[in-house]
């Protein structure tokens, strides 16, 4: 391996390396990160750490982006292990699969589905990971559409048909209105449901099944979208 190919392993290796320690930070002490705090740990002066993440926001972008792509590989995965299903046992396949990636790291959904971190303005990097998962929803919901699997819903009017209109040509192009108004609102549903369960919303009320009461309101969300056959 050339010096050029080996700096560019160990630059990769230590960028790594220090996501991981910020990622140990999150579950101390939220996304309040010090890049003097992760140096420390990392047995560094903080001048070192700045030569990999010019500043903390670099280093919360960096995060925020791994846990979005986390996140949709885990989805798609779902998605791809359920695709001889019905529309609605994608649906709630995949959706499963975002609960279950939550709860298994609860401070990184924290970290991207939580509190707006003050100060921190998320750059253009971010929206492609970001829209990972809804766009996985919008387009079973699209298909299922096409394929007729869907019961009738009214159309919906107004300005903002016409918003979601432009949203659908972007992402969606083919589905009516109606349709991205319903995968957007299963993924409010969605990622409600998820927060309410980690941020303690749930306590005194379902405590033993937390995971039908999930499925409760993930197959009420189907519903709205016209996704009613059994899966």
């Amino acid at each position: 391996m050339s010096a050029q190919g080996v700096r560019a392993r160990v630059r990769a290796e230590m960028t790594e390396e220090i996501k991981a320690v910020a990622r140990r930070h999150l579950a101390t002490d939220g996304a309040n990160l010090s890049l003097r705090a992760v140096a420390r740990d990392l047995g560094m002066v903080s001048s070192a750490v700045y030569r990999y993440f010019a500043s903390r926001d670099d280093l919360l972008t960096a995060l925020i982006i791994d846990a979005y792509n986390s996140l949709g590989d885990a989805t798609e995965a779902a998605a791809a292990a359920a695709g001889d299903l019905s529309a609605l046992g994608r649906f709630l396949a995949m959706t499963h699969a975002v609960r279950e990636w939550a709860l298994a790291d609860p401070h990184q959904w924290a970290l991207i589905y939580g509190s707006p971190v003050p100060g921190y303005q998320a750059p253009q990097d971010t929206i492609g990971p970001a829209t990972r998962v809804i766009l996985l929803i919008a387009n079973l919901v699209r298909d299922a559409y096409v394929a007729n699997e869907l019961a009738a819903r009214e159309p919906i009017t107004g300005r903002y048909a016409e918003e979601l209109s432009a949203v659908a040509e972007q992402y969606t192009p083919g589905a009516p209105p109606h349709l991205v108004a319903a995968a957007m609102s299963a993924f409010v549903h969605l990622s409600g449901a998820i927060s309410a369960e980690l941020f303690g919303q749930l306590v005194g009320s379902v405590e033993e099944d937390r995971r039908g009461f999930f499925e409760y309101q993930m197959r009420g969300a189907a519903s709205l979208i016209g996704m009613t056959a059994a899966p």
